[in-house]
């Protein structure tokens, strides 16, 4: 294999982030081929060499500098306890790390469990969170790291209660589990070595994940508009900043198009029609920036 580009980002390998990493970096025009069992591939059109780890050991690898970025939770930087820089959220992966106990139990506050047994994939953030209520009641909470299966541990009668990701809930229930206290929220990030000496691309990336992030959350919408209702037809359609008016060669009349959040596209097609406006028109947007 010929030298590989000395600028690296490191995104998850499997599990529920990487679908969503390789439609980010699609969509930023990074793109690569992965050959099979390969864990390393290169970019077509950028010097950038992608790096596929485990997303539990991403934010470790930036942190000491060995990739220049990467994608993983907020969790994991925050378990990890290494000096990364956030570039930006990403959007998906939401979820939260939350202290979770057996329902038969019927726990209501979670002060109630320090000095138990507590699993977890996060140590460092679950004795982080009991360390007040220990203090306070002089106990010291046994806190088992386990790496999968978390869910299981009350069942099995290793724990009193977990820390553990919920992001439907789903798993949570079908273990008997339920929701005692909230550590922290997540979602996926974009995270860079603060000493990187590659600051070019890591902002060029970042402006190209941030441009792909806008246009799949926005619509541009067109429409035609009497001069006379526009201000009611730009209280509908402000745009990121403003609507761009055109005027039209009808007299009294002008063309308007703006950004509309993509969830609301609907709604505002409805709410223009009913004050006048006409010939309404909606397009997806591939990529921008902004």
């Amino acid at each position: 294999m010929s030298q590989l580009p000395s600028f690296r980002l490191a995104i998850p390998k499997k599990g529920r982030l990487y679908e969503k990493c390789s439609s980010v970096l699609s969509g930023a025009g990074l793109e690569y081929r992965r050959e099979a069992r390969l864990d390393v591939a290169v970019c077509k059109d950028m010097p950038v060499t992608l790096v596929f780890l485990p997303a539990s050991d991403i934010a470790n690898y930036v942190g000491l500098g060995d990739v220049d970025m990467g994608i993983t939770g907020e969790d994991v930087v925050a378990e990890s306890g290494v000096t990364v820089k956030k570039e930006m959220a990403l959007g998906f992966g939401k979820c939260k790390l939350c202290v979770q106990a057996p329902v038969r139990r019927g726990v209501t506050d979670v002060t109630d469990l320090a000095g138990g047994r507590i699993c977890t994939s996060f140590p460092e953030l679950t004795k982080k969170f009991f360390a007040p209520t220990d203090t306070e009641k002089g106990v010291d909470t046994n806190v088992r790291f386990v790496s999968g299966s978390v869910e299981a541990a009350c069942g099995l009668g290793l724990a009193d209660a977990v820390v553990d990701l919920v992001e439907t809930g789903t798993t949570m229930k079908a273990a008997g589990l339920e929701i005692v206290a909230e550590v922290m929220q997540s979602e996926a990030i974009l995270i860079s070595n603060p000493n990187s000496k590659q600051v070019d691309i890591i902002n060029l990336i970042k402006k190209r994940m941030e441009g792909y992030i806008t246009a799949t959350k926005f619509m541009m919408i067109t429409y035609n508009i009497s001069k006379s209702l526009l201000a009611k037809a730009s209280a509908i359609t402000p745009g990121k900043t403003s609507p761009t008016v055109t005027p039209l060669e009808t007299e009294g009349m002008c063309a308007v198009s703006a950004l509309i959040n993509k969830s609301a596209s609907a709604q505002k097609m409805d709410e223009l029609m009913a004050i006048g406006a006409t010939d309404i028109l909606l397009f997806a947007i591939s990529n921008s920036r902004m």
